[in-house]
């Protein structure tokens, strides 16, 4: 009795094992490659799987998470014969399970060693100008080749970093005073060109002045000429009617020159002068008849005189 008690209790523990290590809980972002009897089987992502104890096992456990690959350091000679030091980070991930366990015995191992004979190539057919100046080109580069080998092990590149170029200290000094020296230049050129603005638009701003005051000129002269014509157009008008008045009536030419003495007069009587007279017309003719005939007597006298002699 107490055997089969033995036994029984034998044998709902090898179940229980059995059963234990046939039940898989695979995380999330992690992937099991199962092996049968030696062979791939099958990959389990993540969730509840079973297995056959004994005829399946677990060959391999990669994440699915993009994982980091560090080029290390070494030295580069470029297409301008500089000797440089350079480092870089490959940025990957499992795309199949399978491929990157059977193809290749170690993925990162291979990705860092293809990537420096990559970047040796790559830098060797480029100047250093070009290497310090296009990292983005030469990223591209270096993850097209990368990613077309990492395919055929299961392996996705997603990016390829360029961290640190690192040049001897007297190409460093060299650069920097051509780079000087190249500020310089361009900042001369810089004051050459406003320079030339700051003239060309003083220049430009006097022809534009110049351009105003002879437009002003002409405008003025254009006024004073219509202000001339208008006052001529004026007298002619004035004499005109003047003409018409005069012919109409006899005694207008008697008013305007009545008129214009009226006018001196009173001209003459506000003047602030003291020598000055001022005579009736009437007195003023007298005074002129007066004259015409002592000049005429006198004129007589002489010629007599004259005569006798």
């Amino acid at each position: 009795m107490e055997e089969n008690l033995v036994f029984a209790l034998a044998i709902i523990i090898f179940a229980l094992v059995i059963i234990i290590k046939g039940v898989r809980i695979v995380p999330q972002s992690d992937l099991y490659l199962v092996e049968r009897l030696g062979k791939f089987n099958r990959v389990l992502h993540g969730g509840f799987h079973l297995i056959i104890p004994v005829v399946d096992s677990i060959r391999a456990v990669l994440t699915s998470r993009e994982q980091l690959v560090d080029i290390e350091k070494q030295s580069v000679i470029t297409k301008d014969n500089v000797n440089i030091s350079i480092d870089g980070i490959v940025f990957c991930k499992v795309d199949d399970a399978k491929e990157a366990t059977y193809n290749v015995v170690n993925f990162k191992n291979a990705i860092a060693n293809l990537a420096m004979t990559t970047l040796r190539s790559e830098i060797g057919g480029m100047d250093l100008d070009d290497t310090l100046s296009n990292r983005e080109t030469l990223n591209a580069k270096l993850q097209n080749e990368l990613g077309s080998a990492a395919a055929n092990w299961g392996i996705k590149v997603t990016r390829v970093e360029i961290s640190d170029i690192s040049v001897p200290a007297e190409i460093e000094r060299a650069m920097n005073m051509q780079m000087e020296a190249e500020r310089e230049k361009r900042a001369i050129e810089t004051k050459a060109r406003a320079d030339k603005e700051a003239v060309i638009r003083r220049a430009e701003g006097f022809k534009q002045e110049e351009i105003l005051k002879a437009e002003a000129i002409e405008r003025m002269a254009d006024a004073k000429r219509y202000e001339q014509e208008q006052i001529a157009a004026g007298q002619k008008e004035a004499m005109r009617l003047i003409n018409e008045s005069m012919n109409q009536n006899e005694n207008a030419a008697e008013f305007l020159l009545a008129k214009d003495r009226v006018a001196a007069f009173k001209a003459l009587a506000e003047s602030s002068s003291t020598d000055k007279m001022i005579l009736p017309y009437e007195v003023a003719q007298m005074v002129g008849s007066t004259s015409v005939l002592g000049d005429a007597f006198f004129k007589g006298v002489s010629n007599e005189s004259k005569n006798n002699v």
